[in-house]
């Protein structure tokens, strides 16, 4: 919106044309991000408290969670609006790619806040049947992956890209629609599946949204695209002022989600943030990329498949507890030692991530 504004206003004062430059985007966005989660904060916080919107915690998890009963949840929505708002604000709304990550964040949104809503506010343990999440969740990736394939201007937009190899591209025609939907939609679910401690999804998600503007903004231009062996896709830049606002809001939601939490996101932040990570990698050729910088998103989430299938088929289970982080809870480890931990290995997983820009 400021973009376009400053464009106009460039005309009279060329002072204006500093607002093009996407670097300065970047930081502004995930700035305003930042404050505007600040503001939002104690806002919803009393008015989730006055609601009594409070999680319920399960009496077979670690002891420790049950002191967290009550505890404000639905607090993703601070995080949504600031992200969408900082976008907004200064991203460039002539770009397709801003309205389809926009798009696809806030439909995985109004998922989980229907499924919170359901649990917290209606009393209802289930909230929204799984049968009907994943068939609203498939309509939203499979949406947007259709968008993608139908308006790709080049191969290389629906070619599946190989890191540290350089120039080889997969073609993946129509599968492209298949290989985006499971990207979305795992990611989505991946991201609520470790989002189980204090501070321990939100911590990854920001420092994994860091690494994929990184991405988005070589791709998106030719110079450091061309230099680093990555191919040119005309428009993916503006995924970097979307991917620091992730990074924005996230900080600001940590502030009040760090050990002891005042909030939890619950589903509506968690499955809009994890599918908003996995339409940016779309977008920008990097999946494989992706599964390495939320490695502990996709540990987690093979934990808990590990879990199931080896419980049906022996009997037995493979860890104390699933997801993962309730295991390390329950051998012992207090909580913020399981989070920053955590934390310390997705640092090192996105920076082998970032390496791969240069190792081809």
């Amino acid at each position: 919106m400021l973009l376009h504004l400053a464009n106009f206003l460039a005309q009279y004062q060329s002072a204006f044309q500093v607002v093009n430059y996407l670097t300065l985007r970047v930081i502004l966005g995930a700035l305003t991000a930042l404050l505007l989660c600040l503001w939002l904060g104690p806002l919803v916080i009393r008015r989730l408290v006055e609601g009594q919107i409070g999680q319920a915690v399960r009496d077979d998890g670690p002891q420790s969670h049950l002191s967290k009963a009550g505890t404000p949840t639905m607090g993703g929505v601070m995080i949504l609006i600031s992200m969408a708002a900082s976008t907004l604000i200064w991203g460039d709304l002539t770009n397709h790619y801003v309205w389809v990550v926009l798009g696809v964040t806030l439909g995985f949104g109004a998922i989980g806040w229907v499924d919170d809503y359901r649990k917290v506010v209606e009393k209802n343990p289930r909230g929204l049947p799984a049968k009907w999440k994943y068939f609203w969740q498939s309509v939203v990736g499979l949406g947007a992956a259709g968008i993608l394939y139908a308006t790709a201007a080049s191969p290389v937009e629906i070619s599946l890209l190989i890191p540290m190899v350089k120039g080889v591209m997969l073609p993946l025609g129509v599968f492209f629609i298949v290989l985006s939907y499971f990207v979305i939609v795992g990611s989505s679910n991946a991201v609520n599946l470790t989002d189980g401690l204090d501070g321990l999804a939100i911590m990854p998600t920001v420092l994994v949204a860091m690494g994929l503007s990184v991405f988005a903004y070589v791709s998106g231009n030719a110079v450091f695209a061309d230099y680093l062996h990555m191919p040119f896709i005309a428009g993916t830049g503006e995924l970097a002022v979307f991917c620091a606002t992730i990074a924005g809001a996230g900080l600001g939601f940590l502030w009040f989600n760090t050990y002891p939490a005042q909030v939890f996101m619950g589903d509506v932040g968690s499955l809009a943030l994890g599918a908003a990570l996995g339409v940016v990698a779309v977008i920008v050729r990097q999946e494989i990329v992706l599964f390495i910088m939320g490695g502990i998103f996709v540990v987690e989430t093979l934990s808990v498949i590990l879990q199931v299938g080896s419980y049906k088929l022996t009997g037995r289970r493979i860890f104390r507890m699933a997801p993962l982080h309730h295991h390390y809870e329950l051998k012992g480890w207090p909580e913020p030692r399981v989070i920053v931990r955590f934390w310390i290995i997705t640092v090192v997983l996105v920076l082998l991530g970032l390496a791969t820009l240069k190792v081809r």
